[in-house]
């Protein structure tokens, strides 16, 4: 994935410039942050997530990479800030790598059933291959294939060694709350994306065709 191979090549022309010449840098490494104005979801479209809780809303099926099992972290950009604040200007930190991220991993299905929650829906959590979902849409192969297909867990000890007193405050049920009750209370956030209406259902319909061409092709 190109972003991740530009942001290794950042940290490491940093800590080189930290070796050779004793250029002060901290490099930080957050994950996948979020604050009450953007609901994290994986597969969405280009105007973001709303489309995403109105399917939900409407019973609709959302899309769901993979069998929705692989492990994600998500942290609230109030729990980044925590860990993130106490280094700055930190000697301790000059020249040190920190992770900073939420210690609560989640599968994608229970991602998704706390947003359900959060609108007080079931979300119709609807299985697509990740290697499908990509072909289908091809700006999907660094974002998911390169990225949220992936199981990652992180380790914050090295932060907490530094910064003992930091701990994620908000569980991604209570991120999902705030997160619901901002798009539902702000209708210019609730910005419709037909196109990506449409992706949905033509691969929804496309497995399903398939699907049965299969079923009857074993069973004749």
């Amino acid at each position: 994935m190109e972003y991740s191979r530009n942001k290794i090549a950042c940290e490491e022309f940093l800590l080189e410039e930290r070796r050779k010449n004793g250029f002060p840098c901290t490099v930080v490494r957050p994950s996948h942050t979020y604050d009450d104005r953007y609901l994290p979801v994986a597969v969405h479209g280009k105007r973001g997530a709303w489309q995403v809780v109105d399917r939900i809303l409407k019973g609709k099926p959302v899309l769901v990479h993979g069998d929705g099992s692989s492990l994600w972290t998500l942290t609230h950009s109030d729990d980044f800030a925590r860990g993130f604040v106490p280094l700055m200007g930190n000697p301790a930190a000059v020249g040190e790598t920190f992770q900073i991220t939420s210690d609560e991993s989640l599968s994608w299905d229970q991602i998704y059933d706390r947003i359900g929650d959060a609108l007080g829906k079931t979300a119709n959590k609807y299985h697509v291959s990740s290697d499908f979902l990509a072909a289908c849409d091809p700006e999907l192969v660094g974002t998911l294939l390169g990225d949220k297909a992936n199981s990652v867990v992180f380790d914050n000890a090295k932060l907490k060694a530094l910064v003992p007193d930091y701990r994620a405050e908000i569980p991604f049920a209570e991120g999902a709350r705030r997160c619901v009750r901002y798009l539902l209370g702000t209708p210019r956030a609730q910005v419709a994306d037909p196109d990506f209406d449409l992706f949905c259902d033509r691969v929804v319909a496309a497995q399903e065709a398939a699907k049965a061409s299969f079923f009857a092709s074993i069973t004749r």
